[in-house]
């Protein structure tokens, strides 16, 4: 239990911080796309801007989907030994997803304005799918 609650901080920050860059850019690129240059300081000015601005919102609610999906991976994974190594970045990845899909449900708009399309949500569960995967590592359970 001890591994699982400190690599559950790397897991959360890893998704936390590439889901950041990753709406940041697809932001970026829809601004580009209308025709505004993006320069790479731009782009490298403003990942840094939303990954401080975004910590005490969205870093909060990874966290939570974290708390939620990672367990239910740990349960399954007693069932499935050998399919951890799939297991924890499908919960991340399905967290992620999910985390998205209720707070549009729930409170009718997007947390994250990158996931207005598909594309964008799809690469905030890529954000999901890699903190779930630090959590397998981070566990040890990918050396055993």
């Amino acid at each position: 239990m001890g591994r699982a609650i400190i690599a559950f901080l790397p897991a959360v920050l890893g998704a936390y911080v590439l889901g950041s860059i990753l709406s940041t850019q697809v932001i970026l690129q829809r601004i580009e796309n209308l025709g505004l240059p993006i320069t790479l300081r731009d782009r490298l000015g403003a990942s840094w801007h939303d990954l401080l601005g975004m910590g005490t919102s969205y870093l909060p609610l990874m966290a939570v989907a974290f708390l939620l999906a990672l367990p239910a991976a740990a349960g399954l994974g007693r069932l499935l030994p050998r399919g951890k190594f799939l297991l924890y970045p499908l919960a991340g990845l399905v967290a992620v997803i999910a985390l998205h899909l209720i707070m549009k449900a729930v409170l009718g708009l997007n947390g994250v304005a990158s996931v207005r399309d598909l594309h964008g949500l799809l690469l905030q569960g890529l954000a999901g799918w890699m903190g779930g995967y630090l959590f397998y590592v981070f566990t040890g359970q990918a050396h055993r």
